[in-house]
């Protein structure tokens, strides 16, 4: 009996997941097709209009998704080469010892900082960094916001990325010490082909959340409704420009910002798609 209840506990619990996806597409479609029926939706997608003014209101995306995406693959580029390391420090090289365990727990710490927090250092601190570096005129804009968003993503990354790696079986590793490899041969051609696939993983949740993040990435963007044409100019984000204006938005203004939520919604869904499609071809090989 109680084998019985359990399995239909699985069973709705397995059901309750799809509605919710499929009941956040609905309502965001319904929501958004005043905007889709008054620019069309192709229109809407690559244009880089934003005009507020009654009677004469425009809007398009493409500003914001530029701005999403480069934020992104440029917070992720900064990524890699320092979540990496710590994952292979952690899970390879000093497994198990004291400053291996000190070190993940300052990891996981970070991975814990609530994003308003980073939004605060990144204002008060590396906005005047950048200015007088030149990085950037006014401090904010697409760098900083990608920076910011990199130190965000890093202990995501390094954390899954250490798990994955310290899953790789020991025997392989030692038969392959045994056959005279050095520690950087066993984890080029040992610990990362058999947890690549997490790997990548890892870091394909790691784009998931530098997608969504909203209050870091508006303190530091620069909230300009243009498209970005250098990465010292300051934009602003999907997300960002739905908190900013959401607020006070109705009408078409109100429809837009749910159309542009509604296509964060979709571009995040197609590049997690794309990485289970990736992830499996790699554990096939």
């Amino acid at each position: 009996m109680q084998d019985k209840i359990f399995r239909v506990l699985l069973i709705l619990s397995a059901i309750v997941i799809p509605l919710i996806g499929g009941g956040i597409i609905y309502s965001l479609t319904v929501d958004s097709t005043g905007a889709f029926e008054e620019f069309g939706f192709w229109n809407f997608v690559f244009s880089d209009d934003w005009v507020t003014t009654a009677g004469k209101e425009k809007y398009g995306a493409l500003p914001f998704i530029t701005g999403t995406l480069l934020t992104t693959f440029l917070a992720l580029l900064m990524c890699i080469p320092f979540s990496l390391p710590v994952a292979l420090f952690t899970g390879e090289y000093f497994r198990g010892k004291k400053i291996a365990t000190f070190l993940g727990t300052v990891t996981d710490l970070l991975a814990g900082i609530p994003s308003i927090i980073y939004g605060l250092w990144g204002f008060y601190v590396l906005r005047g960094l950048f200015m007088e570096l030149n990085f950037s005129p006014q401090g904010s804009g697409i760098l900083t916001a990608a920076f910011v968003l990199a130190i965000m993503i890093v202990p995501y990354a390094a954390s899954l990325s250490s798990e994955f790696i310290k899953m790789v079986p020991s025997d392989l590793k030692e038969g392959a010490y045994a056959m005279g490899a050095t520690r950087a041969e066993v984890i080029r051609r040992v610990v990362f082909p058999m947890a690549g696939s997490g790997i990548f993983s890892a870091y394909i949740l790691a784009i998931g959340r530098a997608l969504g993040e909203t209050m870091a990435v508006t303190m530091l963007i620069g909230n300009t409704n243009q498209m970005p044409d250098t990465l010292r100019t300051t934009g602003n984000t999907m997300a960002s420009i739905i908190a900013n204006q959401f607020g006070e938005a109705d009408g078409l203004k109100l429809s837009s910002l749910i159309a542009i939520g509604l296509l964060l919604f979709l571009i995040t869904a197609v590049i997690n798609i794309i990485g289970k499609i990736l992830i499996r071809r790699a554990r096939r090989v």
